[in-house]
């Protein structure tokens, strides 16, 4: 029939002049239509016939792929297990590398044993194979081939990634191993194959089929069935090679495949129509369910990149030949190239410093050689503009979601102003330091003036006699000797100490050179002797044997003194007697230095502060003197601490260790 098309768009039908029912085209058009629902009828009976034809003849495969199927399931169930037995083994190799001790790890290992009992023991050896513990106890099972095998990787210093495995025993039971980083051995476990089919294959599956796990040759390891399968009933066998080197897992159906019975003949058509539906059904769901996945997934890739976008960390991913995969904006932002710009770039970058070329270079080759593993270093970017960006790059392995090692991941963050500020800190420290010398060279200046009065006088009053000598007697050689070697000694003394102050307030390289601690003690005790008896203070000077320290003389002198005059100055006029104490002994083969005052003591709540800088208990002080003294005595590898005396006051104990020639 002819169509025609209204102004609304719409098609109606109209009938042609020239066209009359009764026409035998109509006729026969009205017969073809008649004949559509037998032929619809017919067809679906044929399909029917064909359905319960293919059935009928098919079902011994429909059959095998259903058991197929539940023994791929079996299968991936025994795999997930082994892997959580092994992933409990590298977590606890892993744990040891760590620091915690055995007892944690054992404690570990035994719950993992009670929660999962196909799990029959777990041994750790040292590097040569010994069993240092044996869980649960002693005479755990173990594999000695897979234990040889892991003893000669140990020994030569190789680290698989993944746990090894031995082969299965005639008894079921299989042993898988792992090498410990940092030479610490290796590890074991066994566990048990029945157990472990006895645990892991749920009731449903047991009910229908017996599972074995049996070798290429048909030794059976562990079963589980609950009767003996007969002759010709369908089975199907997977493969467990790996991890389970020459086994197989075999499930197999108890009874025999049954051919159709009348009840499937009878429902097929009723079953063809309500698949009909359901399949339509199912369709529009999973329609549904895949738009409503795509709507997921455009949205979290959305939320993903924002939060990239979002950091202030600059994110770069390169592939194993340099070429950049991935950057977000704030390495762009960082380096003033845009994405577009390094996508696809190969090296040399232009962002690598000119200087840094050829380390960049021998870094990217180091990572193609070496494989996955994680780095962290610091170099310099060049912007685009031409200043120069000092960065801290981490770079770990990028692994896609196959598990397959794709390229590198990098952090980067720019650590210029912090890298600025912590020299700028170490500048003004050393200023400060300075600093703190020329301020005790005012505190000390009075002293040595006074001492310098002495061998001055000294060498004045020498002078004088041996002046006087010479005038009144001829023959006087040997008295003028004497004098005169008694003023070249004073002369020398007086030179020394200017020497002292003058390298006490000029900066320079430390001089390490063996010094005799007992003699400085001495020399300092000496020089301090004055400044002492003005405050009414005794110094005691208790030297014993002690190893000679390597170190510079001057730096040491400069905290005994300021140790001693601390001492000093403390015991003002709350004390509790004259004496200060400064004794050398030796501990351990170190030159051990104690001052003990007989003052007040530090307030309980000071000490944890009283070598900090600035920490200072005085009026006038500046609390540099006891934080300096702490740098100069961890300059020469020792130690600095604090306690109570016996008498009350305050104990000051200086370790240093002995010269490295001695301890050898």
């Amino acid at each position: 029939m002819p169509e025609k098309h209204d102004g609304s768009g719409k098609k109606s039908s109209v009938r042609d002049e020239r066209w009359t029912p009764e026409s035998p085209l109509a006729a026969h058009r009205l017969d073809l239509l008649s004949l559509l629902p037998l032929v619809s009828i017919l067809a679906l009976v044929g399909l029917v016939a064909m359905a319960i034809w293919t059935v009928s003849h098919n079902e011994d495969l429909l059959a095998r792929n259903k058991i197929a199927t539940d023994a791929l399931w079996v299968e991936q169930t025994l795999r997930f297990q082994l892997s959580l037995d092994e992933d409990m083994l590298a977590a606890l190799a892993l744990d040891a590398t760590t620091g915690i001790a055995p007892a944690t790890l054992d404690t570990r290992a035994r719950t993992h044993i009670a929660v999962n009992p196909e799990m029959r023991s777990i041994i750790w050896y040292d590097r040569q194979g010994r069993p240092e513990r044996e869980l649960p106890g002693s005479g755990a099972t173990a594999d000695p081939d897979l234990v040889a095998q892991l003893r000669r990787l140990a020994a030569n210093g190789v680290q698989p990634t993944r746990p090894i495995f031995g082969r299965p025993t005639q008894t079921g039971l299989l042993t898988f191993g792992l090498v410990l980083p940092q030479d610490r051995g290796f590890a074991t476990a066994t566990l048990s194959l029945q157990a472990m089919l006895n645990r892991h294959v749920p009731w449903w599956i047991a009910e229908h089929y017996g599972v074995r796990i049996v070798t290429t040759e048909g030794t059976e390891l562990a079963a589980r069935q609950r009767v003996t399968p007969e002759r010709d009933a369908a089975s199907h066998f997977i493969s467990m090679d790996p991890p389970l080197h020459g086994a197989q897992v075999r499930i197999t159906a108890y009874n025999a495949t049954p051919r159709t019975n009348s009840t499937l003949q009878l429902g097929l058509v009723l079953a063809l129509a309500a698949f009909s539906v359901l399949a339509l059904a199912v369709l529009w769901r999973s329609g549904k369910r895949r738009r409503e996945a795509e709507i997921g997934l455009l949205e979290e890739t959305a939320f993903r990149r924002s939060m990239e976008e979002s950091l202030t960390v600059g994110l770069r991913a390169k592939a194993d030949d340099g070429r950049i995969l991935y950057v977000n904006s704030a390495f762009c932002n960082l380096i003033g190239w845009s994405a577009r710009e390094l996508v696809g770039r190969k090296p040399p970058m232009p962002y690598w410093a000119p200087d840094q070329l050829d380390e960049a270079r021998q870094r990217q080759l180091l990572q193609a050689s070496h494989g996955e593993y994680i780095q962290s270093f610091e170099t310099r970017f060049r912007h685009r503009d031409g200043h120069e960006i000092e960065v801290q790059v981490y770079e770990a392995p990028l692994i896609d979601a196959a598990g397959k090692h794709r390229g590198w991941m990098g952090s980067v963050i720019d650590v210029t102003q912090q890298n600025a500020a912590a020299r700028l800190a170490r500048a003004r420290e050393e200023a400060m330091e300075h600093n703190a010398r020329l301020v005790m060279l005012g505190e000390m200046a009075t002293t040595m003036a006074h001492e310098l009065n002495q061998p001055l006088a000294a060498v004045a009053s020498y002078a004088a006699g041996l002046r006087n000598l010479l005038e009144r007697d001829d023959n006087a050689a040997s008295s003028a000797r004497d004098a005169t070697a008694k003023l070249a000694v004073q002369a020398e003394r007086a030179g020394q100490i200017l020497k002292r102050v003058r390298d006490l307030v000029r900066r320079r390289v430390p001089d390490m050179a063996p010094v005799d601690m007992g003699g400085l003690i001495g020399e300092t005790a000496l020089a301090l002797e004055p400044e002492a008896r003005q405050r009414r203070v005794r110094l005691i000077t208790e030297i014993g044997l002690s190893p000679a320290v390597e170190g510079d003389r001057i730096l040491l002198g400069q905290v005994l003194a300021n140790l001693i005059r601390n001492g000093i100055e403390a015991m003002g006029e709350t004390r509790g007697g004259d004496k200060l104490w400064i004794r050398l002994t030796a501990q351990d083969r170190d030159a051990v230095i104690e001052i003990e005052d007989q003052g007040p003591g530090v307030a309980s709540e000071f000490e944890s502060r009283l070598f900090e800088s600035f920490a200072t208990t005085k009026k006038d002080g500046m609390g540099m003197g006891l934080a300096i003294c702490r740098s100069i005595v961890e300059l020469h590898r020792g130690r600095l601490s604090y306690r109570r005396g016996g008498s009350g006051g305050a104990l000051i104990r200086l370790e240093l260790p002995a010269e490295r020639g001695e301890k050898a």
